[in-house]
């Protein structure tokens, strides 16, 4: 079988729509007998995400993996967004939600989650505490924004407060729980999947976040790696080459192309950005 991957569509956003409709048609060109697309397709509000789905004319199984951005809501509530409205929506249009179900061929199966961070990624470098993390927004930022005031304690670093930044998760996805309590039920998930799937020869394991630190981007100065910390969780990548039929490991989200070998893994970050799109086509 050959599986045509994609991700980081961003569909609803001004400057990304062109180029997702650019790579859609290169896709559909190429042909292939499954396809794969592995989170931020579009935010959660509006049809964006069906809109964009719609475009695939590959006949074969579809196959969708949510990501941070599906999660963008004014409702205040990505909790019930992620694990009721947005499965229903990808179903009614033909697709498999991943996160619930893997999908089985032959000998082998594909299966997916969103992932999320837990902020194992952080530069300590940068000095920047915790409750800056958590609250999304650097030092340097709150300076600028009074209602994130309480969180300086006087304590911040002058390199720290120089450091100007802000994770757009903490304005638009409304979780209702801790970051690290949220990733705590993606890995017993896609654990439980991955041990029922444990006598099958070869696992394809797809995560919007980056489950592997060798994945992400090289470090480009302070004010961007800020950011590292909403990249990923480098414990659901070990949970996943904990599995020693998972011979393949595909992620998103940093916008960076990367390959690397984990274990007996081969990972590969699809590396599609905001004016840029790749997919990349596997065999299985």
């Amino acid at each position: 079988m050959r599986l045509i991957v994609t991700a980081d569509l961003h569909y609803n956003h001004a400057k990304s729509r062109s180029s997702a409709d650019d790579v859609i048609d290169q896709i559909n060109r190429a042909g292939g007998d499954a396809l794969l697309v592995v989170g931020d397709t579009g935010v959660g509000d509006g049809d964006g995400i069906e809109q964009c789905l719609s475009k695939f004319t590959i006949r074969g199984p579809r196959l969708f993996v949510s990501g941070n951005h599906e999660l963008w809501t004014s409702s205040g509530n990505s909790l019930e967004l992620f694990h009721s409205t947005l499965p229903n929506r990808v179903r009614q249009i033909g697709w498999h939600w991943l996160e619930d179900a893997p999908f089985l061929v032959n000998d082998a199966a594909i299966v997916g989650s969103i992932g999320w961070y837990d902020y194992s990624f952080a530069v300590p470098e940068l000095e920047i505490a915790r409750r800056f993390y958590e609250a999304k927004i650097s030092p340097g930022a709150v300076n600028r924004l009074p209602e994130f005031g309480n969180l300086i304690l006087g304590e911040e670093t002058d390199a720290s407060l120089a450091i100007v930044g802000r994770w757009n998760d903490g304005k638009y996805v409304s979780l209702r729980q801790s970051d690290e309590a949220f990733l705590a039920g993606r890995i017993p998930s896609l654990r439980a999947q991955l041990s029922q799937l444990a006598k099958l020869p070869q696992i394809l394991a797809a995560v919007h976040h980056v489950p592997f630190e060798a994945l992400l981007p090289p470090r480009r100065g302070a004010q961007w790696d800020f950011a590292r910390a909403y990249l990923g969780s480098g414990a659901m990548g070990d949970m996943i080459v904990g599995f020693e039929n998972v011979q393949t490991v595909l992620c998103g989200h940093s916008h960076w192309p990367m390959e690397v070998t984990i274990g007996r893994a081969r990972a590969i970050n699809i590396g599609s950005g905001y004016r840029a799109k790749r997919f990349v086509s596997l065999d299985l």
